[in-house]
């Protein structure tokens, strides 16, 4: 493989976070032990919590390791539900959410009744703040993505947030693809907001940022009232019991910091390679269309629908020619369905069939966006032909 453009799905392993989690992973003990082993893994794990909750803007006591961003939000949702005190039935959930949060809201509303209030996205796949507060009162939870895994459009998780706190709803913000790209601070959008109300939990995962798959974590507030998924052992404020994973997390920890330390000098460098793709495309693939809003959206993204021709054939075809690209979340990857999120936009079927992810980052380079724009047109026609799609139809 000569390109990697699909950075939103993982991000290649930093040499920091390698060498921070293979120096973890020679101590010896568990961090529930007393002895001086044991203790000593509690050293590392506490350095790493600590680390992580000064990149999201949380007290360590606030973050709890998982196992990835899945978990996370699994957790968030399933433990706000689980820990409602009053009755309340209802679950707001945007549409165009990541699949974590809809597959679990999905099994609430099977097996526990949840009822759940869509919040439709706009064309350009944001969450509207004030619509968003109209389907709060009386609500349950809330969730919301931060930033959109697909088409990269930024969300106000202030807004969202202040709103949630003003309803007197808690809320989950899914931060996994944001983090890195765009500021984090849960102390900042969760403000002044006074007991379980107001932003309740903020999920992350390591692989996002140059950390190991199969690490992620979820900021809980002191004040959330949230049930664990799993029992025994009581680790982590009794909310993630078991074993902790004290390399993954000591690699999470560096490989969030780093990410943190460049994200500014990173996101110009990798806004102007992306908006060379996009203006690239634009000019050389006629019906190509920018998706997604095309300012506040994730430095890295470029999400574009090619009218006529099949994202899966396009993807099939790039791979070929040596360039890794997806049409969505890498969760639903394999499976022939057109795009939810594209859908949520207010796009027909055959139109979220037809769209194309383009994710750089910090191992992208100008050859790699120039190796994109030499091999897509042709790409490009290929598919559309093999649609069967008139050239009349491609402008």
């Amino acid at each position: 493989m000569q390109v990697y453009l699909d950075h939103a799905a993982t991000t290649p392993l930093r040499r920091e976070a390698r060498a921070a989690w293979l120096a973890a992973a020679d101590e010896v003990g568990n961090a529930s032990s007393i002895h001086g082993y044991g203790q000593g893994a509690r050293r590392l794990l506490e350095e790493a919590r600590e680390r992580l909750a000064a990149v999201l803007g949380c007290d360590p006591i606030e973050v709890v390791f998982t196992s990835g961003g899945t978990e996370a939000v699994n957790l968030a949702v399933k433990g706000l539900w689980w820990a409602r005190g009053d009755g309340a039935e209802a679950i707001v959930l945007p549409d165009g959410e990541h699949h974590a949060s809809l597959d679990a809201v999905e099994w609430l509303r099977t097996n526990e009744h949840a009822a759940v209030r869509p919040v439709r996205l706009d064309g350009a796949g944001a969450i509207d703040p004030e619509e968003f507060a109209a389907a709060l009162p009386g609500a349950a939870l809330a969730t919301a993505l931060v930033a959109n895994n697909e088409v990269g459009t930024v969300n106000d998780a202030a807004a969202l947030a202040g709103a949630a706190a003003s309803a007197g709803v808690p809320l989950h913000l899914d931060a996994v693809a944001a983090l890195g790209q765009v500021p984090v601070s849960f102390r900042t959008w969760r403000g002044e907001a006074e007991g379980s109300a107001g932003l309740c939990a903020l999920s992350v995962s390591a692989h996002k940022v140059g950390g190991p798959a199969g690490v992620g974590g979820l900021v809980v507030s002191r004040r959330a009232r949230l049930s664990p998924l799993l029992h025994g052992g009581g680790q982590q404020r009794g909310l993630r019991p078991g074993t902790q994973d004290i390399a993954g997390a000591a690699a999470f920890a560096v490989a969030a910091e780093l990410a943190e330390a460049e994200r500014e000098t990173e996101a110009e460098r990798v806004r102007a390679l992306r908006d060379t793709l996009v203006r690239g495309i634009l000019s050389t693939v006629p019906g190509a269309e920018l998706l997604g809003d095309p300012v506040a959206r994730i430095p890295g993204n470029a999400h574009l629908l090619f009218a006529g021709a099949s994202g899966e054939t396009l993807l099939f075809l790039l791979d070929q020619a040596g360039v890794a690209v997806s049409t969505g979340s890498a969760c639903q990857a394999g499976i022939p369905e057109p795009s939810h999120v594209v859908q949520a936009m207010g796009r027909t079927d055959a139109e979220a069939r037809q769209v194309l992810r383009f994710t750089l980052g910090r191992t992208t380079t100008p050859d790699d966006v120039a190796t994109v724009l030499g091999v897509l047109p042709p790409a490009v026609e290929r598919a559309r032909a093999a649609s069967g799609t008139p050239s009349a139809a491609r402008s």
